[in-house]
């Protein structure tokens, strides 16, 4: 397949494209600005996805059989809500744009990036959810702009006939896992108690998936793209720190990051369970790292230093 990639230059496109070449797929990568395009055998197509008429007038004359849409504004672990606003117009504006071009260009098959957070952050109890769990519901307080903005990129995609990937939280060779590392050797990587517990997707598992979606997917569905195992984050938190070759990170109370509410949701008062039989029965897909210990231990003799 011809298939357009809005995020060329994001975290999942290091490993995404390559599985996409390696499949027999030509990728064509949206980019605001191409010299950041460093992902080899892409070729860049320049122009702004919040820009409906500039990214027409971008695609025109251009054919693709599917559009990926990958597309974020996060650059580091959220801290404050405002750091997801503009992920939350990608995610409203970005996608209808998108839908519009893939209509341009003949595209028949349209994947779009989802959180497993769009259950709601907030504590789950013990059940494990599936995709057929209540997703995006309004709780009154200050995450329903994220949760309009999710459920939204839904509708519109899943709507049109296309997938929804609701991804965990990635890490592995990638910019927050490093940040992360980096934080830990330098003793700036506390650990809140009570800690969430959450499921995180090796960035390598997530860009199989998407590629297996991709392929084998049914329209109009949405994944749970999650490894095998539920992880307080104090665990998760103590592994990057071993993996870093740093000391076990100092215990604080969850309560120090009340002036971060978002991070405080995210570190401390979270927890969820996911099931991904879904995407290993309709997808044929199973993560190569069933568990955050596998994939950190790669990391070790590869993460930088500092």
């Amino acid at each position: 397949m011809r298939v357009i990639l809005a995020g060329a230059t994001g975290t999942i496109a290091s490993e995404l494209v390559p599985r996409l070449r390696a499949a027999g797929h030509t990728v064509l990568g949206l980019t605001r600005d191409p010299a950041r395009l460093r992902v080899p055998d892409v070729r860049p197509v320049v122009a702004d996805v919040m820009d409906g008429d500039g990214l027409l007038a971008a695609l025109d004359g251009v054919t693709a059989d599917a559009v990926i849409h990958e597309a974020t504004a996060i650059t580091r672990t959220p801290t404050r809500h405002r750091d997801l606003y503009a992920t939350d117009e990608l995610r409203e504006v970005g996608t209808r744009n998108l839908l519009r071009a893939a209509e341009l260009v003949g595209a028949t098959r349209f994947l779009t990036q989802s959180l497993f957070l769009g259950y709601g952050w907030g504590d789950h109890g013990p059940v494990t959810l599936t995709e057929e769990a209540p997703f995006a519901e309004l709780t009154g307080g200050p995450f329903d702009r994220h949760l309009r903005a999710l459920r939204s990129n839904e509708d519109q995609v899943r709507g049109a006939g296309g997938i929804a990937l609701r991804y965990g939280l990635f890490y592995g060779p990638e910019p927050s896992t490093f940040r992360m590392m980096a934080m830990a050797r330098k003793r700036m990587l506390p650990v809140p108690r009570p800690s969430a517990t959450m499921h995180l997707i090796h960035i390598a598992d997530a860009a199989s998936a998407t590629v297996a979606a991709l392929e084998r997917g049914g329209a109009g569905e949405a994944y749970n793209v999650v490894d095998d195992e539920p992880v307080d984050m104090a665990d998760y938190i103590d592994a990057v720190a071993a993996a870093a070759g740093a000391r076990r990170p100092l215990r604080i109370p969850g309560w120090f990051l009340h002036a971060t509410p978002y991070l405080h949701s995210l570190l401390s008062g979270t927890r969820i369970r996911l099931s991904n039989d879904k995407a290993r029965r309709e997808l044929g897909w199973a993560p190569a790292y069933p568990g955050y210990r596998q994939g950190l231990a790669t990391l070790t003799s590869t993460s930088p230093t500092n």
